[in-house]
């Protein structure tokens, strides 16, 4: 990986919030694929073979009235990312029960701790939809129940849920460095009943599930909710995130075309996880 060169995106946001977590969520669907938060902005990275003059044409809040977006750009080498989240990366802790930390962290005293070296992917808890997730995990029973985790980042949703007792666990992501940084996160917090694989919604065939966790974004949990479904053991669980409470009713809709249950609802900062019932 070392010859790969980065194109870096310096953004200063007005107002902050929600501005910010607007802005990561186009740039995403845009194909930037690591985002460091900073006290005025974000910095976003995209790969400078994924990188074209038209990149931003898509990003409708850079056009928005009501946020003030100014930005710089510049290429880069690949350099330490471990380094940079060190700089950038602090411990979180939710619902004082489950804190996500760095290795260089002091252990914290919460029932659950996970150790995250997220590298350049996405999911250390710090975004509302993975912290609402780890929410969702903590207050459902996960014993021995089989678990998808769908979109997996840097792994630590299926980490939780092996830590709660699920087993076994499926984590499953399209993007090469999230499956490499998963593995390592597996290995990392000695999880014995999770089975890390690289690809879309096309390897879920033939396979089944007790719970399904779901944090990708709008578009792509509306264009492979059959999928899921069809994965889904009856009574089983579904939990979706990754996209805004403006959002829920055409989630609902397709949630509710396949007969399953809406059950709750958690949100912050306009973003929402839902849990359904199959």
């Amino acid at each position: 990986m070392s010859n790969i060169i980065y194109i870096g995106y310096d953004f200063k946001v007005t107002p902050l919030q929600p501005g910010v977590e607007i802005l990561i969520a186009e740039l995403g669907y845009a194909g930037f694929e690591s985002f460091v938060e900073t006290e005025d902005g974000v910095i976003a990275y995209i790969q400078k073979e994924e990188w074209n003059n038209e990149i931003l044409n898509d990003v409708q809040i850079l056009n928005s009235e009501e946020f003030k977006i100014d930005f710089t750009f510049n290429e880069i080498e690949q350099t330490n990312w471990n380094e940079e989240w060190e700089k950038n990366f602090n411990p979180i802790v939710v619902d004082d029960v489950c804190s996500v930390r760095a290795p260089f962290h002091e252990k914290p005293n919460t029932k659950y701790d996970i150790i995250i070296e997220p590298k350049m992917s996405f999911g250390t808890g710090h975004h509302e939809t993975t912290h609402m997730m780890i929410q969702h995990i903590l207050k459902n029973d996960f014993t021995n129940k089989s678990v998808l985790d769908m979109g997996c980042g840097t792994g630590v949703l299926a980490i939780l849920a092996e830590i709660k007792g699920a087993k076994p666990i499926d984590a499953v992501d399209y993007d090469n460095w999230c499956y490499l940084n998963s593995i390592e996160n597996v290995e990392r917090n000695n999880c014995k009943n999770i089975t890390v694989i690289e690809g879309d919604a096309s390897v879920l065939k033939g396979k089944k599930y007790d719970i399904i966790i779901a944090n990708i974004n709008r578009n792509i949990l509306l264009n492979d909710m059959e999928a899921y479904v069809s994965c889904l053991n009856k009574g089983g669980l579904l939990f979706l995130s990754g996209f805004y409470n403006d959002d829920i009713p055409v989630i609902q809709e397709v949630c509710e075309k396949y007969l399953l249950k809406f059950d709750e609802k958690l949100e912050r900062n306009h973003w929402v996880a839902l849990k359904f019932l199959n």
